[in-house]
């Protein structure tokens, strides 16, 4: 089968490897009908040093299952699923908390171990407690929002969440790429009276518009948090959606929360150390976040998405088959595609 492999930043190539099978009778074997790739594919796109071995890639998927290990109860060969980034047995103390990245047998896919989603198929562990159902056919016009919930929609609403979005309350969403866009159709749902998004590239916020951005800062650093503050009062925004991942995005978290507010972070942390921990200490700002367990919330954001009242999808602007996923990679890294699909 084919499957997308890493070698070095700015390598990626699509390879025929060994076929996906079952080795563990809580697997499920997926056809893989939709994929995509990811902002953080990116960092390892940029930053991967050569060292003889390929990673395999992609986390996001929408598939078929063709096959079933014998201790499967739940899902069944023919099911159309979701496949959330993370693997998660369903059934320990952390997934029953809601915790499905905390998994004690879990992990994430992207890694020789499980394998790559951008691929034409994929080995899913502890099938029961990963997979999610579908009540809708393979081609379904919704599946690109569907497809999200694999990650950028529950990712941006994890920020939403932790950051304590609420009826009445200002937001701000740092990073304008698809999970931030997400997070502006989080926090419009869930009641936010102001959200703002800071980014600055003309097709992203015409997007965030439409998904219930109120005003957008294109500023960065001192500037920006002056121009938020300004938005609001002197006082800076109660939630902060912090979906970038780099130390100017966490310093800026910082300087925008106001007093007693709450900085939800999804972006991938590329910093050792929280900036400005005195003054958030005595400003009582609360941090938090970290990888969504987006498995947790497709039982609430599902029917928004089938009901039509939330479009995720609308994030995806160019779609490519297996062959067309390097030039997929060169166009995000570009600023040329807000989020690739892959339909292998």
């Amino acid at each position: 089968m084919q499957a997308t492999i890493l070698y070095q930043a700015g390598e990626v190539r699509v390879e025929n490897i060994p076929d996906a099978s079952i080795k563990q009778p809580t697997d499920a074997l997926i056809r893989v009908t939709r994929a995509c790739i990811c902002g953080s594919d990116l960092w390892p796109y940029k930053l991967k040093q050569a060292d003889g071995q390929g990673q395999n890639m992609g986390h996001e998927a929408i598939g078929v299952v063709e096959a079933i290990g014998k201790d499967v109860r739940t899902i069944k060969v023919g099911d159309v699923v979701i496949m959330p980034f993370a693997y998660s047995d369903g059934s320990c103390d952390f997934c029953h908390e809601g915790l499905h990245t905390a998994c004690v047998h879990g992990g994430f896919f992207g890694n020789a171990e499980v394998g790559g989603a951008q691929a034409e198929a994929l080995r899913i562990p502890w099938a029961d407690g990963t997979l999610f159902p579908l009540p809708v056919g393979e081609d379904d016009a919704l599946m690109p929002s569907l497809l999200t919930l694999s990650d950028v929609m529950g990712t941006g609403h994890h920020a939403a969440v932790v950051a304590r979005v609420g009826k009445g309350k200002k937001a701000a969403v740092i990073g304008d790429g698809a999970v931030g866009l997400c997070a502006v159709i989080a926090a419009k749902r869930l009641g936010a009276e102001q959200i703002i998004l800071m980014g600055r590239h003309p097709d992203r916020i015409a997007l965030a518009k439409q998904f219930g951005a109120t005003d957008v800062v294109s500023e960065r650093g001192e500037a920006a948090i002056a121009r938020v503050r300004a938005l609001t009062g002197g006082f800076g925004v109660h939630s902060v959606l912090e979906c970038v991942g780099t130390e100017q995005a966490m310093a800026t978290s910082m300087g925008i929360a106001r007093a007693g507010g709450a900085v939800g972070r999804v972006g991938v942390p590329h910093y050792d150390v929280v900036p400005q921990a005195q003054p958030m200490f005595y400003r009582n700002v609360l941090v938090g976040g970290g990888p969504a367990p987006v498995r947790a919330y497709i039982d609430e954001l599902l029917p928004d998405v089938l009901e039509g009242r939330i479009e995720p999808g609308r994030v995806f602007d160019r779609t490519v088959d297996l062959g067309g996923v390097p030039d997929g990679y060169r166009a995000m890294d570009a600023r040329e595609a807000i989020k690739v699909m892959v339909q292998p």
